[in-house]
């Protein structure tokens, strides 16, 4: 798993959250299957955050990327 693979993956969801003024930005790929991400704008402060970071980020991320176990926001 490389940073290359998630960012692309990442593309798929950032035109979802750029349509609620928001997006999200690649921190860490881990070792140990844990991605690091960071929501912006709108994303940032919205009260579903989780649900949009587990829901639509982690489920791509996993479907996309061999290895992704989970995606934190840090």
């Amino acid at each position: 798993m490389d940073s290359v693979q998630v960012e692309k993956a990442l593309d798929k969801v950032r035109d979802m959250l750029a349509l609620e003024g928001g997006n999200v930005e690649l921190i860490d790929v881990g070792e140990d299957g844990v991605v690091k991400v960071k929501l912006t704008g709108a994303c940032g402060s919205c009260p579903m955050s989780q649900m949009t970071l587990k829901m639509g980020i982690e489920r791509t991320l996993k479907q996309e990327v061999p290895g992704v176990k989970e995606v934190i926001s840090v």
